[in-house]
Protein backbone atom coordinates (compact mmCIF):
# COMPACT_ATOMS: atom_id res chain seq x y z
CA UNK A 1 0.00 0.00 0.00
CA UNK A 2 2.82 2.27 0.98
CA UNK A 3 3.90 2.34 -2.80
CA UNK A 4 0.92 3.22 -4.49
CA UNK A 5 1.27 6.62 -2.13
CA UNK A 6 4.70 6.79 -4.00
CA UNK A 7 3.89 7.73 -7.51
CA UNK A 8 4.87 10.60 -8.95
CA UNK A 9 2.61 12.74 -11.06
CA UNK A 10 3.42 11.19 -14.66
CA UNK A 11 2.46 7.62 -12.99
CA UNK A 12 -0.64 9.13 -11.21
CA UNK A 13 -1.85 10.83 -14.76
CA UNK A 14 -0.96 7.38 -16.42
CA UNK A 15 -3.14 5.43 -13.65
CA UNK A 16 -5.87 7.60 -14.18
CA UNK A 17 -5.74 7.64 -17.99
CA UNK A 18 -5.57 3.43 -17.69
CA UNK A 19 -8.66 3.41 -15.51
CA UNK A 20 -10.70 5.65 -17.94
CA UNK A 21 -9.53 4.20 -20.86
CA UNK A 22 -10.69 0.32 -19.98
CA UNK A 23 -13.71 1.96 -18.30
CA UNK A 24 -14.93 3.21 -21.72
CA UNK A 25 -13.63 0.42 -23.91
CA UNK A 26 -15.47 -2.52 -21.35
CA UNK A 27 -18.64 0.27 -22.13
CA UNK A 28 -17.79 0.36 -25.93
CA UNK A 29 -18.21 -3.27 -25.95
CA UNK A 30 -21.01 -3.70 -23.90
CA UNK A 31 -22.91 -0.86 -25.92
CA UNK A 32 -22.20 -2.29 -29.42
CA UNK A 33 -23.21 -6.37 -27.98
CA UNK A 34 -26.58 -4.40 -26.64
CA UNK A 35 -27.23 -2.58 -30.24
CA UNK A 36 -26.37 -6.03 -31.92
CA UNK A 37 -28.78 -7.84 -29.74
CA UNK A 38 -31.49 -5.35 -30.76
CA UNK A 39 -30.33 -5.25 -34.47
CA UNK A 40 -29.36 -1.61 -34.38
CA UNK A 41 -26.66 0.54 -35.79
CA UNK A 42 -22.87 -0.96 -34.34
CA UNK A 43 -19.77 0.71 -32.95
CA UNK A 44 -17.58 0.42 -35.64
CA UNK A 45 -15.07 -2.70 -35.36
CA UNK A 46 -11.91 -0.20 -35.88
CA UNK A 47 -13.45 2.27 -32.85
CA UNK A 48 -12.98 -0.49 -30.59
CA UNK A 49 -9.55 -1.75 -31.71
CA UNK A 50 -8.65 1.64 -31.80
CA UNK A 51 -9.76 1.95 -28.15
CA UNK A 52 -8.00 -1.21 -26.93
CA UNK A 53 -5.01 -0.19 -28.86
CA UNK A 54 -4.57 3.37 -26.88
CA UNK A 55 -4.59 1.30 -23.47
CA UNK A 56 -8.16 0.17 -23.24
CA UNK A 57 -7.25 -3.69 -23.89
CA UNK A 58 -7.92 -5.47 -20.41
CA UNK A 59 -11.37 -3.55 -20.31
CA UNK A 60 -12.00 -4.68 -23.62
CA UNK A 61 -11.07 -8.39 -23.02
CA UNK A 62 -13.17 -8.61 -20.19
CA UNK A 63 -15.91 -7.55 -22.02
CA UNK A 64 -15.39 -9.87 -24.78
CA UNK A 65 -15.46 -12.98 -22.43
CA UNK A 66 -17.88 -11.39 -19.56
CA UNK A 67 -20.50 -10.44 -23.04
CA UNK A 68 -19.60 -13.19 -25.07
CA UNK A 69 -19.19 -10.70 -28.21
CA UNK A 70 -16.55 -10.53 -31.12
CA UNK A 71 -14.82 -13.92 -29.90
CA UNK A 72 -14.99 -15.40 -33.00
CA UNK A 73 -13.54 -12.90 -34.62
CA UNK A 74 -9.67 -13.21 -35.41
CA UNK A 75 -8.92 -10.01 -35.15
CA UNK A 76 -10.46 -9.43 -31.85
CA UNK A 77 -9.48 -13.30 -30.43
CA UNK A 78 -5.69 -12.27 -31.60
CA UNK A 79 -5.40 -8.75 -31.26
CA UNK A 80 -6.67 -7.88 -27.73
CA UNK A 81 -4.18 -9.86 -26.84
CA UNK A 82 -1.38 -8.49 -28.40
CA UNK A 83 -2.58 -5.26 -27.35
CA UNK A 84 -2.36 -6.22 -23.91
CA UNK A 85 1.52 -7.12 -24.66
CA UNK A 86 1.63 -3.33 -25.80
CA UNK A 87 0.13 -1.96 -23.54
CA UNK A 88 2.20 -3.66 -20.78
CA UNK A 89 5.32 -2.68 -22.67
CA UNK A 90 4.53 0.83 -22.47
CA UNK A 91 3.34 0.49 -18.93
CA UNK A 92 6.91 -0.64 -18.60
CA UNK A 93 8.58 2.09 -19.98
CA UNK A 94 6.17 4.95 -17.96
CA UNK A 95 6.67 3.12 -14.48
CA UNK A 96 10.56 2.24 -14.83
CA UNK A 97 11.47 4.25 -17.80
CA UNK A 98 13.74 3.26 -20.91
CA UNK A 99 17.38 1.67 -19.97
Amino acid sequence: MKDILNFNNKESLFLIYLGLINFSSFLMFWIDKNKAQKKQWRIPELYLLIISFLGGSIGSLMAMVLFKHKLSKKKFYIGIPLFILVNKIMELIVFNGIK
